[in-house]
């Protein structure tokens, strides 16, 4: 029998050459791999359990903390299926988190997460989501971002396999100066079914939001994308971009995309575009023309449509791991029960 360690080792946001902080999420609450290691950064992090189903964890002011922060929530039959957790990032501090939903191969999970995330003055924060579960697997996560002024988001929501997945996310700019730059991406087969539901209010002057979300989608597969971007009366000099790009690889994959754009005042650049097709046929004629199979070339081309969002990473270590998982998720190597089947 496979044991639980060795399938948290399959994916788990299992990263060559990235030094993280590792924390396993289970019943229980929050338990770092490494204690001496953790228990060395007690002036910089806090975990602690609220209450049930309820954890808080805590960057503290000035925290610089240079290895990411990776939790890792291998889901089970018993799994807690209302889990909350609070997260607070001090003043001047600075953290990058890796959130690793993952599930055994035949385990059928219906699981919600609920995240409250608030950046206060100056902070910094990455934030990194990731989804490799199985076909049998339900997660609901609603994730919501208070800003104070002159804070710094990025985001990236990685799908890379399950039943039906959603994602929604809220974020208020409650402070002037402050910056987010939110991410996606979903790779999705058979019946599987993603969503992303993305709210940006800009409440304060001087903000800036920017989405960039994308996806592959093969057999039936279903994506639905819905951007609203909110620009209060009184927020001045705001700035505002949303993208949603969709390849389908099957005249039977969908994919539904709707960007609402609610303003309230003249002084804003705001911009939104969609696109939804297939892969490029001049780029294909032109790959082959260069010796390269028609195998060969989709995959290239689909590995350029990713590298977008990936590139967007600064972490060089991470951003070159999170592109061999995207590899091989295209190859149909990762897969926590079906290859990723290429239409050819």
């Amino acid at each position: 029998m496979t044991s639980i360690n060795n399938m948290c080792e399959c994916f788990a946001c299992n990263i060559p050459d990235l030094n993280t902080i590792k924390i396993n999420k289970n019943s229980g609450g929050f338990t770092p791999e490494n204690t001496s290691e953790f228990e060395s950064m007690k002036d910089l992090i806090e975990i602690k359990k609220k209450e049930d189903n309820h954890t808080l964890i805590s960057i503290k002011d000035f925290a610089q903390i240079d290895k990411p922060l990776q939790i890792i929530n291998l889901l089970s039959k018993d799994c807690n299926d209302n889990e909350k957790i609070s997260i607070l990032v001090g003043k001047n501090a600075k953290v990058t988190i890796l959130y690793c939903d993952d599930t055994l191969p035949t385990c059928k999970v219906n699981a919600s997460h609920t995240m409250d995330i608030k950046l206060d003055s100056y902070s910094q924060m990455a934030l990194y989501k990731m989804e490799n579960v199985n076909n049998q697997t339900h997660i609901n996560s609603d994730i919501i971002f208070d800003l104070s002024d002159n804070a710094y988001l990025q985001t990236f929501f990685l799908t890379l396999n399950g039943g039906k997945l959603s994602n929604k996310l809220r974020l208020n700019f409650n402070d002037v100066h402050s910056e987010a730059d939110i991410n996606g991406l979903y790779l999705m087969d058979k019946e599987q079914s993603a969503e992303n539901i993305i709210e940006v209010h800009h409440l304060k002057d001087s903000c800036k939001s920017t989405q960039l979300f994308k996806g592959i989608l093969d057999d039936e597969a279903r994506a639905n994308f819905i951007g609203h971007i909110l620009v209060d009366y009184y927020a001045k000099n705001n700035e505002a971009k949303q993208t949603n790009n969709n390849i389908l690889l099957t005249d039977k994959a969908r994919v539904n995309t709707k960007p609402i754009l609610e303003i309230y005042n003249d002084d804003v650049q705001c911009s939104h575009g969609a696109t939804t097709g297939q892969l490029d046929e001049n780029a294909l004629y032109y790959l082959k023309t260069r010796g390269i199979s028609e195998k060969q070339a989709k995959m290239l081309l689909m590995n350029a449509f990713c590298q977008n969002v990936l590139s967007k990473s600064t972490i060089k270590e991470l951003r070159e791991g999170l592109s061999t998982l995207i590899q091989k998720r295209l190859e149909g190597e990762l897969s926590m029960e079906n290859p990723f089947k290429i239409t050819l």
